[in-house]
């Protein structure tokens, strides 16, 4: 064990691959000093696992009903109580967990590479190229996200595939304007020129030599903006214009257990609880990626 750590953490490292190994060892060391950071990635490895095995882990089935058990308090045979329908809370939570772990995946699949690409070649050309595709994204983010969803899943329909492509055409432009700081700051560097001069075209260079140096500052905004992710999703829901009945989405439990806040509050209140502590998860672990990843934060240290 002592000979690895002196082996990862050499001052001179013999190969690539020993460099590499020292530089991720290195950040997974400062990442866990932050205590929160931790906590938030705890919080997302339950949710992860939560949702590969919801099957398994929920006690009931989260669409069967069973009207005599309707809007029972939490008790030792329904831990969070029951809905007005008699379904247990929990079962439906925990196999929310997958729906939410959906969104989050596929609108980060769909966003963050777009936005990558459009931010990366904006900064890549400049001139007019660079002035078209920040005036559109300009336009995007000119609107607040909740209201361009509304819009695009009201001319999509509601669903929750429509849900998806409507939060990940709002959540783009961010990274676009990330992507386009990054790419500037280093496209007239020697060794973009030096790629140049070799006879590289402009997509190889782009694809091989650009992106690859702005995915950690992208990778540091997803996880940051998976919150808000959450949060639009469980806005589409409560309207009624994400996922649809009987699938338990959080969003929409919120909505349904509305009429009874007052006297069964447990119908809302749990799925609400769920939401804010995913919420905090990704907050926590997206502050930690950019302690340890944003190297403008670990010189200001």
């Amino acid at each position: 064990m002592t000979s690895l750590k002196l082996w990862l953490t050499a001052d001179a490292p013999d190969s690539l691959w020993q460099a590499q190994a020292g530089q991720a060892y290195a950040i997974s060391r400062n990442f866990a000093r932050n205590p929160l950071a931790m906590l938030g990635a705890v919080i997302v490895g339950v949710l992860v696992l939560v949702a590969i095995f919801a099957p398994w882990l929920a006690p009931y089935s989260p669409t069967g009903q069973n009207l005599s058990m309707r809007l029972m308090p939490p008790s030792a045979e329904n831990w969070l109580g029951t809905d007005e329908l008699g379904r247990d809370i929990l079962s439906r939570i925990i196999h929310g967990s997958r729906i939410t772990l959906l969104i989050v995946v596929m609108v980060a699949v769909i966003s963050a590479p777009l936005g990558l690409i459009i931010g990366a070649v904006a900064g890549y050309f400049g001139g007019w190229t660079d002035r078209i595709l920040m005036a559109v994204t300009d336009v995007f983010l000119s609107l607040p996200k909740l209201i361009m969803a509304l819009a695009f899943v009201a001319a999509l329909g509601a669903g929750l595939q429509n849900a998806i492509i409507a939060i990940a055409v709002t959540a783009w432009p961010a990274y676009a304007r990330i992507a386009r700081a990054e790419t500037l700051t280093f496209r007239n560097s020697e060794f973009i020129a030096a790629v140049q001069l070799q006879g590289a075209s402009h997509m190889r260079v782009i694809g091989l030599h650009v992106l690859p140096l702005c995915i950690s500052s992208t990778i540091i905004r997803v996880t940051l903006d998976m919150a808000g992710i959450i949060l639009t999703a469980a806005g589409l829901g409560f309207l009624g214009l994400g996922a649809q009945p009987p699938l338990p989405e959080w969003g929409a439990m919120i909505s349904r257990g509305r009429s009874f806040i007052l006297d069964q509050w447990w119908v809302a209140t749990m799925p609400g609880l769920a939401i804010i502590i995913i919420s905090l998860g990704f907050c926590f672990l997206g502050d930690g990626l950019r302690d340890v990843l944003d190297p403008r934060q670990r010189d200001g240290r």
